[in-house]
């Protein structure tokens, strides 16, 4: 049926289409029914404990007997940096004020780093179909154990340079993830938020200098879109704001509303909320940082003087809810009914090319 089958071959999987791990919207419920469905289903585990990952494995185990995707964050521990942090607060005080939210934050918590060797021999013991990693991969000791172990290994790259990178550490199939996409960007170091390549310009850039199979993402919300990856020479899809408005999906009610009636201009990227770039609605907030921009603590810390900021429901001064450019989109229904039609229109569109 699919005229690259290198990414369905590799996975075990009937369609070239993954849903992106979304940790906090992607839910059991909706990876369940994405894998039985055909693709992969996965699952953001990078700010989970240990007993949680724990059980959302055996859920995935106990909910299909189809392939799946558990998703980890790499990132070193945060640097403590008094002067920065000092600073960020004054700059984020006026808008606590404005909501009524009283002083920031006056000190930032201890991070550990977002990979550790707990959850590494976690996942050696549980031995999930495949891992994928963002911002980067674990060191080598750790990839070698993992693959020793028979688990596929899957990784964002935003650059030819990254890709490269991830090809020579032993990835099976790489994630090429343009600017378009809702969410973290997957650089492996922290970029400015205006520094990201369009998807249609990375894909076949990545295809060209690599061996692996590549799978597109970012601003791809229907069959079309898939087929234009497929015809760029990707071998699969990553999909994660098209899934948001699904049922089983953990989207929240209030971003539920804005993707009811989202348009291609809604989102911004900023790094203003958690301290790496991030594809967010817009809000008054995001737009006065970014005019001004200056050093914030470390990802993820800073999220403790923004997570007041982000939970008071102002959405147009502050928010971050995360999407994609291709929001408009979305289709509300249950995600084995996303998965067929995605399907139907990408075989219906080469159709159609095939002239």
């Amino acid at each position: 049926m699919w005229p690259d089958r290198r990414l369905c071959d590799l996975l075990g999987i009937e369609h070239p289409i993954i849903q992106a791990p979304m940790a906090g919207s992607a839910t059991p419920a909706l990876a369940i029914a994405v894998s039985d469905a055909g693709g992969l289903g996965s699952l953001g585990c990078a700010e989970m404990p240990l007993t949680e990952i724990r059980t959302v494995a055996a859920a995935m185990r106990a909910g299909t007997n189809r392939p799946f995707n558990l998703n980890f964050f790499i990132y070193p521990k945060p640097v403590a940096d008094e002067a920065v942090f000092a600073s960020a607060r004054r700059r984020l005080q006026p808008w606590h004020d404005e909501l009524g939210l009283g002083e920031p934050a006056s000190e930032l918590p201890a991070f550990h780093a977002g990979f550790t060797k707990a959850k590494l021999d976690l996942l050696l013991e549980l031995r999930p179909p495949v891992v994928s990693f963002h911002f980067g991969l674990p060191d080598d000791a750790a990839v070698a154990s993992l693959k020793a172990a028979g688990i596929i290994l899957l990784c964002t790259a935003t650059t030819v340079a990254e890709a490269k990178a991830l090809q020579a550490r032993g990835v099976d199939a790489i994630i090429a993830q343009g600017w378009e996409a809702g969410g973290h960007r997957g650089s492996h170091r922290p970029t400015a938020p205006g520094q990201g390549i369009g998807t249609m310009a990375l894909v076949p850039q990545v295809i060209d200098a690599v061996r692996l199979p590549v799978i597109a993402a970012g601003g791809i919300g229907d069959g079309r879109g898939i087929a234009a990856a497929l015809a760029l020479g990707a071998c699969g899809v990553q999909m994660g704001t098209a899934f948001l408005s699904c049922d089983e999906a953990g989207t929240d009610a209030a971003r539920r509303a804005l993707l009811r009636k989202a348009a291609d201009t809604d989102t911004m990227v900023t790094d203003a909320i958690s301290g790496r770039s991030a594809r967010t609605f817009r809000s008054r907030y995001a737009e006065d940082m970014e005019r001004n921009r200056q050093r914030l603590p470390d990802f993820p810390s800073l999220y403790d003087l923004t997570d007041p900021l982000t939970g008071a429901g102002q959405t147009d001064v502050a928010n971050f809810h995360l999407y994609g450019q291709a929001a408009a989109l979305n289709v509300e229904c249950p995600a084995v009914e996303r998965v067929a039609q995605l399907v139907q229109e990408t075989l219906e569109t080469l159709r159609r090319l095939a002239w």
